[in-house]
């Protein structure tokens, strides 16, 4: 289910971990943490079928750098809202990471349904994308294989996320996807210094139920 889980933990230093994995494998999910503050992941190589790194309810202070991730679905916040009552993720930084043929590349995501979880201070800095299917993706819909979806509003709230310096390409026109809750729209989301490409063409970015503003070069050009 997963390789290394971080579950209840408290100041947690990982680095130098290489993980390998068939892209194809199911729920091979590198690096989990959840309910657990101080975390720092360096310097790792994670190829997976699953999440490079998932971030579930209750992170705190959690620090990745200098992460490789791919094949895989990509470093994860969430999936969240699985629960009516849950503990929020904040101050999160991902940094330096570099994604290569993954199926996603930053990404949060949230079931259609109440609860008490929140996301809060999230920097995802300095970030290469090659060939990435959704390079910058936040989900609050999240229903993989679309079976038994909950078919509510996700009571998660997203706001103070900021992105910065991601660039590189993606494999689909629409690099930027923030599909946000109409209940609890995403607040605080900043665009910065980005720069993602399709097939060597502009990409296209959608936006729903999202307050923010893009800052210096934003390609593709901003929804926000």
């Amino acid at each position: 289910m997963f390789h290394i889980v971080i579950n209840g933990c408290e100041n947690v230093h990982v680095q130098g971990v290489r993980i390998i994995a068939a892209g194809d494998s199911p729920n091979t999910d590198g690096i989990h943490v959840q309910l657990s503050k101080n975390v720092n992941i360096i310097k790792c190589s994670i190829k997976t079928g699953d999440d490079c790194i998932s971030i579930g309810p209750g992170t705190k202070n959690l620090w990745v750098e200098q992460v490789t991730c791919g094949p895989g679905h990509g470093i994860s916040i969430g999936s969240l809202a699985k629960d009516l009552k849950e503990e929020g993720v904040q101050n999160v930084t991902i940094r330096k990471t570099t994604f290569m043929g993954t199926q996603n590349g930053l990404r949060i995501k949230s079931w259609a349904r109440p609860s008490t979880g929140f996301v809060q201070g999230v920097r995802f800095l300095d970030s290469l994308m090659r060939n990435v299917q959704n390079p910058i993706v936040i989900d609050q819909n999240y229903c993989p294989h679309n079976l038994n979806c909950p078919n509510q509003v996700s009571g998660i709230k997203i706001k103070d996320i900021i992105y910065e310096g991601i660039r590189g390409s993606s494999s689909t026109q629409v690099a930027i996807k923030f599909d946000c809750s109409p209940k609890n729209p995403c607040t605080g989301i900043r665009l910065q210094n980005v720069n993602l490409s399709y097939l060597n063409k502009p990409a296209q970015s959608s936006c729903s139920n999202v307050h923010g503003k893009a800052l210096n070069l934003v390609r593709p050009e901003s929804c926000l």
